[in-house]
């Protein structure tokens, strides 16, 4: 799970915080500045994210086998497998990295159709209120993109069908969530959790920086909610 609630904390507001906004700020002006926010957070997390070493090198998204798949990693290394362990979550990591440029022009089409009405319920709503917006309405369009690219990918590094094999047995003990029993679908949704990561934290940094904006009316949106 995703670290949405910290990471995108200091990009949120209160309702009474937005409602002190409206008498320096147009709701226009506002829901341009939120949409400005989040396509440069977006464009900014695609392209860290997919070039090579994007998520191999970054600890906070980086992708490894789950441990609650029957100690899948564990089980390959007595099986004397180590070096396909570490070439499994190679693989994995460029396929997440293969697949992330796929979502850039999916999260810009869910910012484009935000009304103003979505972005004051974004900005008067929790915490998480921006992220939960493109997750529910860009996550599943994503993830048809990600698979057919994750799983050739993914089909080509010799031990997943291992991997298979050991998170089917298990998925099918109701022990792990249907959509982890593939490498392919475990990759997938690392990799969307990786992606939104990235984008609450780029929202995060505006925030608390809000000349690091790109344009100026989020500058001069997130000036006037920080009281910059």
């Amino acid at each position: 799970m995703f670290r949405i609630a910290t990471l995108i904390a200091g990009l949120m507001l209160s309702a009474s915080t937005y409602a002190l906004s409206l008498g320096d700020l147009s709701q226009g002006d506002a829901s341009a500045g939120l949409k400005d926010a989040l396509s440069q957070g977006a464009k900014v997390a695609v392209q860290q994210l997919g070039k090579p070493g994007g998520f191999s090198n970054d600890p906070d998204v980086r992708i490894e086998l789950p441990g609650n798949i029957g100690k899948a990693s564990r089980m390959l290394k007595m099986m004397g497998m180590g070096a396909q362990v570490e070439e499994l979550e190679t693989g994995m990591n460029k396929a997440a990295e293969a697949a992330v440029p796929q979502a850039q022009e999916l999260l810009l089409e869910a910012v484009r159709k935000m009304t103003v009405a979505d972005a004051k319920a974004i900005l008067a709503g929790g915490d998480d209120s921006a992220t939960q917006y493109l997750n529910k309405t860009s996550r599943e369009q994503i993830r048809t993109k990600f698979l057919p690219i994750i799983k050739q990918a993914t089909d080509q590094v010799g031990v997943a069908q291992q991997y298979n094999a050991l998170a089917g047995k298990a998925s099918g003990l109701g022990a792990v969530d249907s959509k982890y029993g593939t490498i392919e679908g475990y990759v997938t949704e690392q990799a969307l959790d990786g992606l939104f990561t990235i984008v609450a934290e780029q929202e995060a940094s505006i925030r608390q920086n809000p000349t690091q904006a790109a344009t100026s009316v989020a500058k001069k949106v997130f000036g006037v909610l920080t009281g910059n």
